[in-house]
């Protein structure tokens, strides 16, 4: 079983075709199931294959950009998106935002939007210290090359003795990280106090917005120009410009729907272009930090490119982690889906926008379909916007309606215009509608990775995020798969060939064939035998809940039984959760649903598979050798898969454990299943 619908495909068909059991014989319907299940996988491998015929890999030549295009460089606007800073601490979005200022750009061109959705004024008086922060931090890094340039990554993985031949550089390293220290400690302080101190309110008048605001689910809007990158008085210790730095808070009331991610990314459009109204918006997560700052004029060669660039909507990176263990316990890092299949994508129109490191051309974003362009007077009108209007009228006044509640009534915001509402993959399907009007999207995955994010450390995180981008019934085969064979061998029901027919043979050929290619692909793009079994477990995993709960969940909503919902990731862990992470050991711990359905089908495969030996200890003739050995191989893979989740049930005695109340259910509905089957 494999991520790329590694069961049994073409010769399984012909097989099933032949011993189709007869109308009124035992099993028939177990069969047609599983037929039928068969068929679903046959769907899904040419799907994949399609796409994998043709990948585009691409390289860049930004010398060529700065010498035809360096004094015309389009304006770049940022947008970073924050919603809770328990779970996205403060010091990591700050993180985020710094890496991104100090971007290889003219910083008058670049202007960076924080929106915070958590209405937090710990975020905001974080977000105040990065602007004083980056008056010292953009002059290192441009000075000395600094990669990657998000402090917190830089510091960690460099210590000052390398730069001991040059003293001025290792001097301007220390002072740099205690000034970087000292400013992360007094976030971290007022993140343990819950609040700001008198004194440190006293530094921006920004603050008295928060005297208004005792519910961040129901407050006004906060705009607040930190640094403005249009005053010549903004500038670094050594006098150079200074990217434009802006919090955005939009209002939010009870009586409306706010659209998640979704509503700040449209409400982050329209404020922008009040201020800066750049021609490339990038857009990341808060936790993604830049990890390559020359990943801006990577993504220009292709928007700038005479030749096809105007086909262009959006240049998409692929997402890519910095916490990854060596086997990768829960198969975040996607190194095949991202070297193989958006490359794939590339060569069949474009990859669809996948919700972050994603630079997009505005005009796409805002509905324009490709062909449609600007007049002059509507440019002029635009840019003269962006000069004539003052600090104080764009915070106060025009982009505090531009991100009120009721701006978007009777409009086609979430629409025809931004980023789509009404679905939890609303970054896929917003790429497929700019798809639809006629523009192209790249992919391109340099060498040095353009972005870096933190995966989740436990497997409730890893499913959670992964139900919000599954919504196709792929759960449903393989429900089927991992749960009715091992029923019906229980009950003595054969599912497939006799060893001693020759129909056994399509069967090992697809079996084995699948499986090494699949795991030739996996190590050759990085990965290890121990991180491709680790890839296969997730697979079951997230198609037995996952995918059930999310697709299940659309079905509800369009029936109007349930509603949308976004569960942002947790990015922070506890010690105990990091060290299990760290020595790679299956983190349950929490209740939940998902895990009573992964715990009932690892006990319902372990009866079988005992139950399957048994008979076969016993059978003299050898009968149900003949007649059960793939069914009993089938339960026997799925019980070593599921090995740590035997492990979380009986073994594991600390926090990490299965919680009891899902081991007693989990136990009570697999015996039920049992009962039945042997009853």
């Amino acid at each position: 079983m494999g991520r790329d619908g590694q069961l049994p495909l073409f010769e399984t068909k012909a097989a099933k075709l032949t011993h189709l059991p007869e109308e009124g014989e035992v099993g028939r319907w177990a069969w047609i199931g599983l037929f039928l299940s068969e068929l679903w996988y046959i769907l899904y491998w040419f799907v994949i294959m399609s796409v994998r015929w043709n990948p585009i890999y691409r390289s860049t030549f930004k010398d060529r950009l700065t010498q035809r295009y360096e004094k015309v460089l389009p304006r770049i606007d940022i947008f970073v998106c924050t919603a809770n800073p328990i779970i996205e601490p403060p010091t990591m979005v700050i993180n985020t935002v710094l890496s991104v200022m100090a971007y290889d750009y003219p910083p008058e061109k670049l202007s960076v939007y924080l929106s915070d959705d958590g209405g937090s004024c710990l975020t905001f008086y974080a977000l105040l210290e990065a602007g004083q922060f980056s008056k010292l931090w953009l002059p290192f890094c441009k000075k000395f090359q600094v990669e990657p340039r998000c402090p917190e990554a830089y510091f960690s993985c460099t210590t000052p003795e390398p730069h001991y031949d040059d003293p001025l550089m290792a001097e301007e390293w220390s002072t740099i990280k205690k000034l970087y220290e000292d400013m992360k400690n007094r976030i971290e302080s007022a993140m343990k106090l819950g609040q700001i101190s008198e004194e440190a309110r006293k530094q921006d008048k920004g603050f008295e917005e928060w005297d208004l605001v005792s519910d961040p689910r129901n407050h006004q809007a906060i705009v607040q120009i930190l640094i403005d990158g249009r005053d010549g008085k903004a500038v670094d210790v050594e006098g150079q410009p200074l990217p434009t730095l802006l919090y955005l808070s939009r209002e939010k009331g009870p009586k409306y729907q706010h659209n998640f991610k979704a509503g700040a990314m449209n409400a982050l459009i329209r404020v922008s272009s009040r201020i800066s109204n750049g021609e490339i918006i990038l857009n990341v997560d808060c936790d993604m930090y830049s990890n390559n700052s020359e990943s801006v004029r990577d993504a220009l060669c292709f928007f700038k490119d005479e030749e096809a660039g105007h086909e262009i909507a959006f240049v998409q990176f692929p997402q890519c982690f910095s916490n990854i263990t060596k086997n990768d316990l829960y198969a975040n890092s996607l190194n095949v889906c991202m070297e193989v299949e958006l490359a794939g994508f590339d060569g069949n129109g474009g990859p669809s926008y996948i919700g972050t490191g994603c630079f997009h051309r505005r005009e796409s974003l805002c509905g324009k379909k490709y062909g449609e362009q600007c007049t002059k007077e509507e440019t002029r009108r635009n840019n003269n916007k962006r000069i004539e209007e003052n600090a104080s009228l764009v915070e106060e006044a025009t982009c505090k309606v531009l991100s009120s509640c009721s701006y978007e009534d009777y409009s086609q915001w979430g629409k025809e215009m931004g980023v789509m509402y009404g679905c939890p993959v609303e970054d896929t399907l917003t790429g497929l509608r700019v798809h639809c009007r006629g523009w192209r999207s790249i992919y391109f995955n340099p060498e040095r990775k353009a972005f870096l994010g933190v995966a989740p450390t436990t497997l409730l995180q890893s499913l959670i995020q992964h139900k919000r981008w599954s919504e196709a019934p792929n759960c449903l085969p393989t429900l089927y798969y991992v749960s009715i064979p091992s029923i019906c061998l229980l009950k003595g029901i054969p599912l497939f060939p006799k060893i001693s027919s020759l129909w056994i043979l399509p069967f090992a050929h697809v079996i084995s064939s699948s499986c090494a290619y699949s795991l030739g692909e996996f190590i050759c793009f990085g990965g290890t035998l121990l991180g491709w079994w680790n890839d296969q477990r997730m697979w079951v995993f997230k198609r037995t809940t996952s995918h059930f709960f999310g697709f299940s969940e659309t079905i509800l909503k369009q029936l109007g039984f349930a509603r949308s919902s976004f569960a942002i990731t947790s990015k922070v862990a506890d010690e105990e959760e990091s060290k299990r992470f760290e020595e790679e050991s299956m983190e349950f711990g929490a209740f939940s649903p998902m895990f009573t359905i992964l715990a009932t089908l690892a006990l319902l495969n372990l009866f079988a598979f005992v139950g399957g030996i048994r008979k076969m200890i016993m059978d003299a003739e050898a009968r149900v050798l003949d007649s059960f050995l793939l069914q009993i191989l089938l339960c026997g893979v799925l019980v070593f898969i599921n090995l740590p989740v035997y492990k979380g049930l009986f073994f594991q005695k600390d926090t990490g454990r299965v919680p009891n109340s899902v081991t007693y259910q989990s136990l009570a509905l697999a015996s039920l299943a049992c009962s039945l089957a042997l009853y």
